[in-house]
C-alpha cells in the first residue's frame, strides 16, 4: 500500500486501509460514531429534528428546562453571533448531535446495535459520553453548559485565538510556534488530519505564527472565528471552574469505548473520564490519532457523523477518501 498515509500509534506505524463498498454491504461492518464540536453550528439546525421527531422535540424542551432559555428558538432564528457564542454554541451542537441520534434510532434501529466504539470533537466527547451510557442527557447537558460558560469567561480574560494551518506538518509548525511565541502562549491545539493543524494563544502570537506559516509556503491559514485559545494554558482559569463541576457528576463505565481527545485512548474508569474531560481543557486534541485507532486497533470499517455540519467527514476522507461515512444531519 505505498503512498497510504500512516501514523505512529506507540511504536507502531498504522497503514490505514481503503474502502470501497455499496451502501448494502454496510450492515455487517463495525461501527464507529462521531459527534461535532464547536464551529459546526450553524442557525436553523435542529429545527426539521424538532418538527419531525417526537424524541428531539422532547430533548430540547428538557434542554429549555435545564438551560433557563428556550435553546431551539435560539438555534431555529439566531442571531448568528448569539448562537456563535461559546456558552450558547456548545449545549445547542450537544442537543442538536442528541436530536439527530434520535432520528437515526426511528430509522436505522440497527445502527445503534453495530457501534463498537465512540468519538467527539473536543465539546463532542461529552456527546460520545451520553450516546455509550457513560452519563446521561441532563448531566452531560449541565456540564456542557458550565463547560461553554468557563471557557467564555477564560477567554475574556486573556485576548487570544486560535490559527487553523493547511499544508505544513507538525514540525514545521511546532518551529514556527517557538519563532513567534516571544514568552507568550503558543501552541499545536488541534491535530485534526494530514496537513490540518490549529495553533492556539495570545492574540499577538497568533498574529505572528500567521506571518510566518504564509511565509513558509502554508497552503491556507485562517483564524478562527472562535472566544479564546482553547486547548492551552490559557484556558487554566476553565479547568478549574469545570473540575468542581465535574467532579460532581455521575458518570459510569460506557457501554463501549469511548476515545479521549488527550491521549486517544478509551476509558473506562470513571475517574478517568472526569480527569481527562478537564484535562481536553488545556491539552491538544488528538483527533487524527483517534481516527487511525477507531480503524486499525478497533477495527471500526464505517462512520456515522451525527450532529451539524460534515466536518468529521471531511477530515477523514483526508486519512482515507474512500473510508464509508454518513452524515446524520442536525
Amino acid at each position: 500500500m505505498a503512498g497510504r498515509p500512516q501514523a505512529v500509534v506507540g511504536r507502531v506505524a498504522l497503514h490505514c486501509p481503503s474502502y470501497s463498498l455499496k451502501p448494502a454491504d454496510y450492515s455487517q461492518m463495525k461501527t464507529a460514531f462521531l459527534f461535532p464540536g464547536q464551529g459546526a453550528q450553524s442557525v436553523g439546525m435542529g429545527t426539521a429534528l424538532a418538527e419531525s421527531v417526537p424524541a428531539a422535540r422532547e430533548l430540547f424542551a428538557r434542554a429549555n428546562e435545564i438551560l433557563g432559555y428556550d435553546l431551539l428558538k435560539l438555534c431555529r432564528e439566531g442571531p448568528a453571533e448569539q448562537l456563535d457564542a461559546t456558552e450558547h454554541s456548545q449545549p445547542a451542537l450537544f442537543v442538536c448531535s442528541l436530536a439527530a441520534l434520535e432520528k437515526l434510532k426511528g430509522e436505522q434501529p440497527g445502527a445503534i446495535a453495530e457501534a463498537v466504539a465512540a468519538a467527539g470533537l473536543s465539546l463532542g466527547e461529552y456527546t460520545a459520553l451520553v450516546f455509550a451510557g457513560g452519563m446521561d442527557f441532563d448531566t452531560g447537558l449541565r456540564l456542557v453548559r458550565e463547560r461553554g460558560l468557563a471557557m467564555q469567561a477564560a477567554s475574556d480574560a486573556t485576548p487570544s485565538g486560535m490559527v487553523s494551518i493547511l499544508g505544513l506538518d507538525r514540525e514545521q509548525i511546532e518551529g514556527l510556534c517557538d519563532e513567534a511565541r516571544q514568552g507568550e502562549v503558543l501552541q499545536v491545539a488541534n491535530l485534526l488530519c494530514p496537513g490540518n493543524i490549529v495553533v492556539s494563544g495570545a492574540k499577538g502570537a497568533c498574529a505572528r505564527v500567521k506571518g510566518l506559516a504564509e511565509a513558509a509556503g502554508a497552503m491556507k491559514v485562517i483564524s478562527l472565528s472562535v472566544a479564546g485559545a482553547f486547548h492551552t494554558p490559557i484556558m487554566q482559569p476553565a479547568y478549574e471552574r469545570l473540575s468542581t463541576a465535574v467532579a460532581n457528576a455521575e458518570i459510569k463505565p460506557p457501554r463501549i469505548p469511548v476515545l479521549s481527545n488527550v491521549d486517544a485512548e478509551p476509558h473506562a474508569d470513571p475517574a478517568e473520564i472526569r480527569q481527562l474531560l478537564v484535562r481536553q481543557l488545556v491539552s491538544p486534541v488528538l483527533w487524527e490519532e483517534t481516527m487511525r485507532r477507531l480503524i486499525m486497533v478497533h477495527g471500526v470499517e464505517r462512520c456515522f457523523e451525527i450532529g451539524p455540519g460534515r466536518v468529521l467527514a471531511g477530515l477523514l476522507k483526508r486519512i482515507d477518501r474512500k473510508f464509508p461515512c454518513e452524515n446524520i444531519a442536525a
